[in-house]
């Protein structure tokens, strides 16, 4: 994918920014090296340890590893991962092509609304679906006003599909729309002007340019879906990371065959984007006229357009909305009028609520500590260590939440020293925090390094400035920006985390997340409601700052 706000950690692949050359850097400091070997070294912790205790069971691994109890649920991840995929591929590159290059009215009001559903935990959305369709629910009301009397399941795998769906295109139709809004305009009219169709241009000229966007984005959500928990959990489709859930305390090791299933799969689908992007990326001709855009207009196709783009919108963003507005006010009104009282109260949204703020800052913090040395050994430095200790950090983005807190819960669990000290402390939760949003951070923080001009550096120190004195003076007000930007994607991200939370948070430590999950869990429909709406409205105002206005400044 095109380094953009939907895949932050995309933009870490690269060494540094082309024009500075690798043989004119200095020798990395040894304290320096030393700080980013050991953060590589903690970021790798858990699939090492996964490894180690796959290899040391006493079971027999390769007979677990070939077992219908492991290879079930593998076939169903693999089908689910396709269908999202391709599901996503179709409707971000749809939606992006009827916002970028044509007259669509409404277009500046689609680009803001249509990246939002990333505010929307999936758990959240597969909830909302659920109990909306089901007896008292919303849609279920609604139906009944115009004689339809009829129960709808949403369970299995078009359940998972099309949640999923819903809540995951954004990731195809952010770089895709990047993408289409720099293309010039001049191969569009030119196959126009020699009588190719709207849709003769799209497939010939504007297709093959945006290839690689869509392959990436595409992959990165089927990294997503493999890798998504809440969703196929609430709609009982077992796949691995489900699995991996039923079977954590009752059947170890099968659990641990499956922790290894799902990261070799990660492994594969990050293998895929890294091959498909380099061989597409080529194909991406220079960009001769940026001021020039192609607009094409859809006629007769306006309105279904329209549908498409409202009906989105609608699914993925209004009824999600409606059904906690509903299940929340409902469960005031109750409460108010002498019914059922609610299960929770102030204190019980309040705590929660400020819990997954500030542990979420404080990972962030700690995440852009952390992978600040290697940021600075791959932008300013000659040194091994950084792009063996970049790339595991970037490998830890593709490891599935639920393995990190597979790992730390057992290790913590079956190691004295850990048990004694580690085990149930907001240290360890902090901890996978990092591990597994780190990469998000690392692309930030290099690019903010790699952006700090030497010659700036020659001037302090000709002027007499120490090494501290720089960082302070030039370093640290042109990085913090950036710095910034790279924790902000870390909060995002952790106040959404669900298995991490479930598994590794002290019992006496509740977050959003997991009171919103339980509360879904329990059938407590309007506490669960009134705890979603604080998480969602958190969590659009940090996806409309850190991903759509961003996304408007690049472009």
């Amino acid at each position: 994918m095109e380094s953009s706000p939907a895949n932050p950690a995309r933009g870490t692949a690269a060494a540094g920014p082309p024009d500075r050359r690798v043989e004119g850097r200095k020798q990395a400091p040894l304290p320096l090296t030393a700080a980013a070997f050991i953060v590589g070294v903690l970021f790798a912790f858990p699939a090492l340890y996964l490894t180690w205790r796959n290899v040391t069971s006493d079971s027999d691994p390769l007979g677990l590893l070939t077992s219908s109890r492991t290879l079930e649920p593998l076939r169903r991840s693999v089908v689910l991962a396709v269908l999202v995929s391709a599901s996503t591929a179709v409707l971000g590159t749809a939606l992006a092509w009827l916002t970028a290059r044509t007259d669509l009215p409404g277009r500046r009001i689609w680009r803001v609304l249509l990246p939002l559903p990333l505010a929307y935990p999936t758990f959240v959305g597969a909830a909302a679906f659920i109990r909306t369709l089901n007896p008292g629910g919303l849609a279920n009301d609604l139906l009944q006003v115009v004689g339809i009397d009829h129960t709808f399941e949403l369970r299995g795998l078009f359940g998972a599909w099309l949640v999923l769906t819903l809540f995951t295109y954004p990731y195809v139709y952010l770089p895709v729309a990047a993408r289409l809004r720099s293309l010039p305009g001049s191969l569009e009219e030119s196959a126009r002007l020699l009588g190719d169709s709207g849709f003769s241009t799209f497939r010939r000229i504007v297709l093959p340019q945006t290839a690689s966007a869509i392959t990436s984005g595409a992959l990165l959500v089927c990294l997503y879906t493999i890798s998504d928990f809440g969703a196929v959990q609430l709609m009982r489709y077992d796949t691995l990371t489900r699995a991996i859930w039923t079977t954590r305390l009752a059947d170890q090791p099968t659990s641990f065959a499956l922790s290894a299933i799902l990261l070799v799969l990660a492994v594969v689908v990050v293998a895929g984007e890294r091959i498909g992007s380099r061989r597409l990326g080529e194909r991406r001709p220079a960009r001769t006229n940026p001021s020039r855009s192609f607009t094409t207009p859809l006629n007769r196709w306006r309105l279904p357009g329209l549908a498409l783009v409202g009906g989105t919108i609608g699914l993925a963003l209004v009824a999600p909305a409606a059904a906690l507005a509903d299940w929340g006010i409902s469960g005031l009104i109750r409460n108010a009028t002498g019914g059922r009282s609610l299960a929770i109260n102030a204190s019980d949204v309040v705590g929660p609520a400020w819990n997954t703020v500030w542990v979420s800052v404080v990972a962030a913090c700690v995440a852009v500590v952390a992978v600040l040395p290697t940021a600075m050994l791959l932008a300013r430095y000659r040194s091994r260590v950084g792009p063996i200790t970049g790339n595991v950090i970037i490998s830890t983005f593709a490891m599935p939440g639920l393995i990190v807190a597979l790992a730390m819960f057992f290790w913590t669990l079956r190691n004295n020293w850990a048990a004694e000290h580690l085990r149930g402390t907001l240290f360890v939760l902090v901890f996978a925090y990092v591990v597994r949003f780190g990469a998000q951070a690392l692309g930030a923080a290099q690019i903010a390094v790699a952006a700090v001009p030497d010659r700036l550096h020659d001037s302090a120190r000709v002027l007499g400035a120490g090494s501290f004195r720089r960082l302070a003076t030039v370093d640290a007000p042109l990085v913090t920006p950036g710095l910034l930007a790279g924790g902000g994607l870390v909060l995002l991200s952790t106040m959404k985390e669900l298995p991490i939370t479930l598994l590794v948070a002290p019992f006496d430590f509740p977050t959003l997340t997991t009171k919103i999950f339980q509360s879904f869990e329990d059938a407590f429909v309007a506490e669960a409601g009134l705890l979603a709406m604080v998480l969602v409205v958190l969590s659009g105002a940090l996806t409309w700052l850190l991903v759509v206005r961003r996304a408007d400044h690049l472009d």
